[in-house]
């Protein structure tokens, strides 16, 4: 029996690191929205299970519901995979600036008033 050698184009999408980050954050945001919907569905908030289930077609509905959930949280969470590319973890924890507040000198301006302040 013979293993099929995989396609050009799925080794070129899914070969890419880039491009599997993303697939996966978008995987995670996507279950993270089917249990928030979930949960919505099973706490019920303001009778919102029932006002959807009352409806004539139930499915669009929840299909819209999921799908604006699907849209915020997974691209939310391939977003801050993006941004998080950049960052070195040294110690191998999650990397926290040690910032420090540091004085500065700013000169002030007194505002000018009126026409006859700014002619003379």
């Amino acid at each position: 029996m013979q293993e099929e050698a995989p396609s050009p184009r799925r080794s070129l999408v899914f070969g890419a690191p880039l491009f599997r980050l993303l697939a996966i954050n978008l995987a995670a945001g996507v279950l993270v929205a089917m249990l928030l919907v979930g949960g919505l569905l099973l706490l019920n908030p303001g009778h919102l299970r029932e006002l959807i289930l009352a409806d004539h077609t139930p499915g669009i509905a929840l299909g819209l519901l999921l799908f604006g959930f699907i849209v915020t949280l997974g691209s939310s969470a391939m977003g801050t995979a993006i941004m998080a590319m950049g960052q070195q973890q040294t110690d191998g924890g999650p990397r926290r600036g040690r910032g420090q507040l540091v004085a500065q000198r700013v000169a002030a301006v007194a505002p000018t008033q009126g026409k006859a302040a700014s002619e003379g």
